[in-house]
């Protein structure tokens, strides 16, 4: 489990790209970086098969990200996860998040023992100002003390 001092370090740490940004607007892949970017994170997207979504330039992968990223947010299936992870960590970008449910045992040894602060088994919309039903789940986490600390 990740500590809040890594979430808190990875939140400051913008803009951050979002992986696996669907064109879909009826998928959590879009639902998730129109919330980030309506309440003001610093968010860019990047799916190989888009070049605009919600107006904003899509980047076609992690690579072609501008030098100024500071971190990712992973929300790809799980069998693209540790490519994911590989492109992150070949860029130089030292913040990654891995959107729960996205994780794999390989994405995650990738990760061992780096100087990366990495994120797990975490929803992003549960920690970055979260309302409604993240704002519950962040309650309810907190009381039966599955909150990070």
């Amino acid at each position: 489990m990740a500590s809040l001092k890594q979430i808190e370090d990875f939140l400051v740490a913008q803009p951050v790209a979002l992986v696996g940004v669907s064109r879909n607007p009826k998928k959590f892949g879009q639902m998730a970086f129109r919330e980030l970017k309506e309440k003001g994170l610093n968010v860019v997207p990047v799916n190989p098969s888009a070049t605009e979504i919600l107006g904003v330039k899509v980047f076609p992968n992690i690579a072609a990200l501008p030098p100024e990223v500071k971190g990712v947010i992973i929300m790809t299936k799980k069998e693209q996860t540790l490519d994911a992870v590989k492109a992150a960590k070949q860029k130089g970008i030292n913040n990654i998040w891995i959107q729960q449910f996205a994780e794999t045992k390989d994405a995650l040894k990738e990760l061992e023992g780096s100087q990366i602060n990495f994120i797990t088994g975490e929803c992003i919309l549960m920690h970055y100002k979260p309302n409604g039903f993240h704002k519950f789940h962040r309650g309810l986490n907190r009381f039966f003390g599955k909150f990070p600390k």
